[in-house]
């Protein structure tokens, strides 16, 4: 069973920089789909293994805790880059496992219903 809110948003950060426009959209999805947003994650860019990402695994100790009920990522990309796509599905089902669903936040993944589901 799924949980409801709140949600956490994990973004891919060049390191020293802000998330800025990525968080500001990551909040206005929420916004529009009426979830709270109990707080912002952020990894660097670099290792393509989630697990071996510091904020990766805060996310999973937080779903893990049954604290979230939500993750928003702008892009699949941001959970496993293309080369590695098997790595992303395994997270996401992890986290499907614990009652936790994985969003998109880009316009051009969001399903025409807006994604309510």
């Amino acid at each position: 069973m799924l949980k409801p809110d709140p949600a956490v948003i994990y973004l891919r950060v060049e390191t020293g920089r802000p998330p800025g426009a990525a968080e500001d959209d990551a909040r206005a999805f929420a916004g529009r789909r009426g979830l709270t947003v109990a707080g912002v994650v952020t990894d660097p860019y670099g290792d393509a293994d989630p697990c071996e990402r510091a904020g990766w695994r805060r996310v999973r100790d937080m779903a893990a805790a049954g604290e979230i009920g939500t993750v928003i990522v702008r892009l699949p990309s941001c959970l496993a880059p293309e080369d590695a796509h098997e790595v992303r599905y395994r997270e996401m089902r992890w986290l499907l496992d614990r009652g936790v669903r994985v969003r998109f936040s880009w316009p051009a993944l969001t399903p025409p219903d807006g994604g309510a589901g």
